[in-house]
């Protein structure tokens, strides 16, 4: 892989400031829809109209034309003008991170990412999985990976089946998310009729979103209903290990998004140990795996080797197999980048 300019790096950065400082800030003006006014029997009255997923508009009743009423709508269409400047900069920031050889994310994949980004899937503790990841942390970690690991139209999304902390009442509908892009996602019927849905395809397209769950129980793969999501996902093994204290990164498209992806060095690990228990006919997907861990590994050799070692005093607190299935991992790299292998054995002293 090679290392991105220091330039495109200081341009990154720049963004993950712009778009965590809009999360952090975020008040009505962000609120999609506008305010209107009806005059009723000589009296002025203010209604919030939006549109449904579908394009349905709606209206809501706000209440009597009055001072304190002037004052909201006065805020929110100021808040909304500030909130315009920001998203300019930040497309303005994407088309020089694009210039300057940052991994983008195909223009698909990124609205969707979005959707669900505006949705409160990560807000909510979602963590955007697989490729996609991999492409992000390229960028978060300052380097271009080589291309062919990189394309996929999967979208990985996971989320432990409850929150650690509570937050009442919010809730981010992803079928509903999906349904308001009007690109014909529809849920993938599963092979057990009685069993709910966990993932949405579009009809005649590559594109796919799948939504997964830490396994609660060794064996138990019946999908898991996450009632925040308003969605199943499926449980896997290895799962809690990779989204553990997700970091915050940027997609790069038209506009970009924040998301949380798994730390890159567990997110090698959990690489590594998952391209162990694939079945012999997954040769290609063997392949990716090996491909991103080697990669990433060799990045946080160099850079940040402590990071390996906590991911790695991690692997070693679950059980043996776990260990083993890393060695095993680890012992295919050897074949194809010795040398990231004979760093990674001298470093974590396997």
């Amino acid at each position: 892989m090679d290392k991105l300019p220091l330039e495109t790096q200081t341009l990154y950065a720049e963004m993950m400031e712009q778009l965590v400082a809009l999360e952090a800030h975020r008040s009505i003006g962000h609120a999609s829809g506008c305010f209107i006014t009806k005059d009723i029997k000589g009296a002025s009255y203010y209604y919030f109209q939006y549109s449904d997923p579908g394009g349905v508009q709606r209206q809501v009743y706000i209440g009597r034309k009055s001072n304190e009423l002037d004052r909201l709508v006065e805020r929110f269409n100021a808040e909304r003008e500030v909130f315009k400047v920001d998203e300019d900069h930040i497309r303005r920031l994407c088309a020089q991170l694009r210039a300057g050889g940052a991994l983008i994310t195909d223009t698909a994949s990124a609205r969707v990412i979005k959707s669900l980004a505006e949705s409160g899937v990560f807000h909510l503790d979602g963590v955007l999985l697989g490729t996609q990841s991999f492409t992000v942390l390229g960028n978060l970690l300052g380097v271009r990976w080589r291309g062919s690991a990189i394309k996929t139209h999967d979208i990985d999304n996971a989320g432990e089946s409850k929150m650690r902390i509570a937050l009442p009442n919010i809730r981010a509908d992803i079928p509903r998310a999906l349904e308001s892009l009007e690109m014909g996602f529809i849920p993938v019927p599963p092979l057990n009729p009685k069993a709910a849905s966990t993932s949405f395809k579009v009809r005649g397209n590559p594109l796919r979103v799948d939504l997964v769950t830490p396994e609660m129980k060794q064996g138990e793969n019946n999908p898991v209903f996450i009632s925040r999501f308003n969605a199943a996902a499926q449980p896997l093994r290895f799962l809690d290990y990779l989204i553990d204290n997700p970091v915050k990164a940027a997609i790069i498209d038209g506009g970009g998004a924040l998301v949380n992806v798994p730390q890159p060095a567990r997110f090698a690990f959990h690489k590594l140990i998952v391209s162990q228990e694939r079945e012999l006919t997954a040769h290609d997907k063997v392949e990716k795996d090996i491909m991103q861990a080697a990669q990433v590994i060799s990045v946080l050799e160099d850079e940040r080797p402590g990071d390996l070692l906590l991911a790695w005093d991690e692997v070693k607190r679950r059980e043996k197999v776990w260990i083993k299935r890393a060695k095993d991992g680890m012992s295919v790299i050897n074949r194809s980048d010795p040398s990231v292998y004979k760093k990674a054995v001298e470093l974590l002293r396997l």
